[in-house]
């Protein structure tokens, strides 16, 4: 059975920003369950460890760690050390491309990545300088490009990187989410079973699963846009039909595309935190 999970922005409605960046201390709480969102995010181990659920792996995280997750990629903190403080910053996937203007996929970093102890003091005190504040764009976007700088610095001293099939596939079923696995194999010229395996590897989820993520943050998309037909807009995210779309969303996030956009639904969801 597909589990499920909670669609929950990261970016605050007041005010809407396109970056922004806050802290979580155990001592604080206020732990957000499983869930994903349009926004790339990453999170900065400052003090403590910490256990988090990411698609279908379980990650153990430590002070001077920096962890990223693409947009639609699901995790949670699943257990938290007493002394648990970490920074987490998220952009707007437009504005992400814009600042990693080389970098379309908007975070190609693997799960976890270990920065060198001058590296991680230098993003830790950037952090710190523009966390939970407004207006705080340039300086977001100055810490978003400086923490993936420094992470691929990371990958390249340890010979770790994110696959390039996985690079690529990102980038590819983000501009077409329609597109099967045997389709984005053709396109990258490589086999099906092994973008596969990498893409797996590298994600903790399935392509096809990703695929879904993709095609309910565009229906998201289409209609806080102001759209206003469903299954208009169910097939321009991808879907084959609103029947398949509507029985994804029951699947992926236990209620139906009016329950969500019409009821109050998606605002409640928005609210919930883990005790």
């Amino acid at each position: 059975m597909t589990e499920r999970v909670l669609f929950q922005s990261f970016l605050p409605t007041q005010g809407r920003p396109r970056a922004y960046v806050w802290k979580y201390s155990q001592a604080i709480g206020g732990r957000r369950p499983r869930h994903f969102h349009a926004e790339p995010e990453m999170n900065l181990i400052v003090a403590g460890s910490a256990t988090f659920g990411v698609g279908d792996r379980v990650v153990e995280a430590s002070a001077g760690d920096l962890l990223a997750f693409p947009p639609g990629q699901d995790h949670a903190l699943l257990v938290a050390s007493p002394d648990l403080y970490l920074f987490a910053a998220g952009m707007e996937p437009a504005f992400s491309s814009e600042v990693l203007s080389a970098e379309r996929e908007s975070v190609a970093l693997p799960l976890r990545v270990k920065l060198e102890t001058a590296d991680f003091a230098a993003l830790a005190r950037r952090a710190a300088d523009v966390v939970d504040r407004t207006g705080i764009e340039q300086r977001g976007a100055e810490l978003w490009e400086h923490a993936n700088w420094l992470g691929r610095r990371a990958l390249g001293a340890a010979g770790r990187a994110m696959h390039v099939h996985t690079r690529r596939t990102l980038h590819i079923v983000r501009e077409e989410p329609h597109l099967d696995l045997d389709s984005v194999a053709r396109k990258l010229r490589a086999p099906a079973s092994e973008l596969s395996r990498y893409f797996h590897r590298d994600m903790s989820m399935t392509l096809v699963r990703y695929r879904t993520r993709l095609r309910l943050l565009r229906l998201i998309q289409l209609i806080d846009e102001g759209a206003r037909n469903l299954m208009a807009s169910a097939a321009e995210a991808g879907f084959g039909s609103y029947s398949q779309c509507h029985r994804i969303f029951q699947s992926e996030l236990g209620c139906s595309p009016r329950q969500f956009f019409a009821s109050g639904l998606r605002g409640r969801m928005q609210q919930v935190y883990s005790p």
